[in-house]
């Protein structure tokens, strides 16, 4: 059982959050209370997760030496030795198939994009992440390939590109903000946990996040009265402040409180990112939906 509870510490459910992300096209292609298309997108959903967690497990069986110098990710059962890095990968790779097996049975286009995201997850664990600027990048594929991945499940229609391009500018931010978070937390000893660690410096951080903060703000802006899909009174224009906030939410964090986490982690703790989140979320079903 301890073993058991290792394993599935090591596939990090508490990051599973951003496989949300896939239910993208099934709310904003109107289809949110259509039965048949919100229990594909479920299931699609639960595999991302069980996928995305093979992927952490793998990545921590590549990064085992490095993750026992950090403070925090020391502490992770690979790198404490509560967990087999032989068992992890057994584990895994069985997880991986099933999930695959299971995607193809669901939805072939799922399952394309779901094998895609795998093979980039695992080149990122080993090659990727020690280019620099490529490693944001493919953390932003990343997250446009979950948004994808929904749009076959659901037959989408109206699903604006817009919702890409929004994607893909808020995934840079999370990819960088996390990098800031860790050049912090880890001080002199940043080069030592991940080499492109020493590429970057906080100056440059904090300019191409201030860069692509404006850009996230000014992309949402344009799709909400610009997107075919959306009512043409650009009622969707309201949630802009929703968006402005949270992102200058997790700025004040950084900046003021001094706060290293990711922004993914920061969401699982923060109660007015949590509200504003949801407020979005409940604004923007109500526009779409009570049309």
């Amino acid at each position: 059982m301890t073993v058991l509870l290792a394993f599935l510490k090591t596939m990090r459910p508490h990051q599973w959050t951003k496989n949300a992300i896939i239910f993208a096209a099934l709310v904003f292609d109107i289809k949110l209370f259509r039965v048949p298309y919100l229990l594909r997108t479920v299931a699609g959903f639960i595999l991302f997760c069980l996928v995305s967690g093979v992927v952490y497990t793998i990545n921590d069986v590549v990064d085992l030496d490095k993750d026992r110098q950090h403070p925090r990710k020391r502490q992770r059962p690979l790198a404490s030795g509560a967990l087999s890095p032989r068992l992890a990968i057994v584990a895994a790779t069985g997880i991986a198939a099933g999930s695959l097996i299971a995607a193809v049975l669901l939805e072939w286009g799922f399952a394309l994009i779901l094998a895609g995201y795998l093979v980039l997850q695992i080149s990122y664990s080993f090659a990727l992440k020690h280019i620099v600027l490529i490693d944001i990048l493919a953390i932003a594929t990343g997250f446009v390939l979950r948004v994808g991945a929904g749009v076959p499940l659901v037959q989408a229609e109206r699903f604006s590109p817009w919702l890409y391009i929004c994607t893909t500018l808020l995934a840079l931010f999370l990819g960088l903000s996390k990098r800031r978070g860790e050049l912090i937390a880890l001080k002199g000893k940043a080069g030592n946990h991940r080499p492109t660690l020493r590429a970057y410096t906080l100056p440059l951080l904090d300019q191409l996040i201030t860069i692509v903060t404006s850009s996230t703000i000014l992309a949402y802006a344009l799709y909400t009265f610009s997107a075919t899909n959306l009512p043409e009174n650009h009622a969707m224009m309201l949630t802009i402040p929703f968006v402005i906030y949270g992102l200058f939410r997790y700025m004040y964090l950084i900046h003021a409180e001094q706060c290293t986490l990711a922004p993914d982690e920061v969401l699982l703790t923060d109660l007015p990112s949590q509200a504003n989140i949801f407020l979005w979320g409940f604004t923007v079903v109500a526009i779409m939906y009570l049309r």
